[in-house]
């Protein structure tokens, strides 16, 4: 599995002509999990054998924010991330199509002159075998079929990816789990550890007078992980890694007022993280979140979550070579 620098484009109007013929993988892809991976190898096989470029082409923001802003999307994977997923995969870009209601409402057709061909100069188009666009969803893997005969492109449909219980691996299953904080089961499904990222802002210090210091990081409002204590371990934006354990919510004991925060203890480090943008992966559900009686039974249990993520973190192996990527 290739890594090199990706490049993250705005916008398919501004692909550079470098880029342009390549095998493009089309999808929002939020989480790149192994159904999405099954896409995307057949893209980057695609674009190896024709010895072209090998691009993804997604939409920011998530279509379903344009057409719902009333109800979050929990995204798995915001596009930063996504890119680096994307970049670990081997892609040499990543187009990242502003998506509004002006731009839904495109016929099919000229989402594929405009975009696929007239910007991108498409050789080959992958994509799993729903996928719908254009206006009122009209153009699908029939009409995309079709259109490359006539504009000269190859198109590759992908079947629906099941797991070893034969059920379609899906974002929103995935998602699902994480609202059930089963991120265990939830990293079978993704090939990889949950991943989120973000800068250390400063807090209350509250965890350094107790004798554990934490690196606060606020996640978006639309995170729905289930609020509880995790096993993870903390990447650095220079790349070392660290054990911890870390607690997502809204700390009842001293603060249930407060916004849902990602507060990891970092084992065995005593550095100063405060404006670094690091990045958190997790790797087992210990407990619910809990309101103490007092700092003092807090703390007790604070010890004992820390002796099991040390445990469970020192038996862990790596899952592929994207669990590496992301922070393993």
């Amino acid at each position: 599995m290739a890594s090199a620098s990706i490049e993250r484009i705005a916008s398919s109007s501004t692909l550079p002509a470098t880029c342009r013929g390549g095998v493009v993988a089309i999808g929002n892809f939020d989480g790149v999990h192994r159904g999405h991976q099954t896409v995307l190898a057949r893209a980057l096989a695609e674009a190896e054998r024709r010895g072209v470029p090998a691009l993804v082409l997604t939409f920011e923001p998530h279509p379903r924010t344009v057409f719902r802003p009333d109800i979050p999307l929990f995204r798995i994977t915001p596009a930063p991330v996504r890119a680096r997923l994307l970049e670990a995969l081997g892609f040499r870009a990543v187009i990242e199509q502003p998506f509004s209601r002006d731009f839904a409402d495109l016929s099919a057709e000229d989402f594929v002159r405009r975009v696929l061909v007239e910007d991108l100069g498409i050789g080959h188009a992958v994509t799993g075998f729903d996928f719908h666009f254009g206006h009122n969803r009209q153009g699908g893997p029939a009409f995309l079929m079709e259109a490359g005969e006539r504009h000269g492109f190859g198109v590759t449909l992908v079947d629906a990816f099941r797991d070893e219980g034969s059920e379609v691996v899906s974002s929103s299953r995935i998602r699902g789990l994480h609202c059930e904080g089963d991120v265990s089961q939830a990293a079978g499904l993704l090939g990889y550890r949950y991943t989120v990222e973000a800068k250390v802002s400063h807090g209350k210090k509250l965890g350094r007078d107790l004798g554990f210091p934490t690196a606060n990081m606020e996640l978006p409002p639309s995170t729905l992980l289930r609020h509880g204590i995790y096993a993870v371990r903390l990447r650095r934006a220079d790349g070392s890694l660290h054990d911890g354990v870390a607690s997502f919510g809204r700390r009842p004991t001293v603060d249930d007022d407060g916004a849902p925060l990602l507060e990891t203890f970092v084992f065995d480090f005593a550095g100063d993280l405060y404006d670094e943008v690091c990045s958190v992966s997790f790797f087992g559900f210990l407990r619910g979140e809990v309101k103490f009686d007092g700092l003092e039974p807090l703390v007790a249990q604070m010890k004992r979550d820390e002796q099991e993520a040390r445990a469970l973190l020192s038996g862990v192996r790596p899952l592929s070579e994207l669990d590496i990527a992301m922070g393993f």
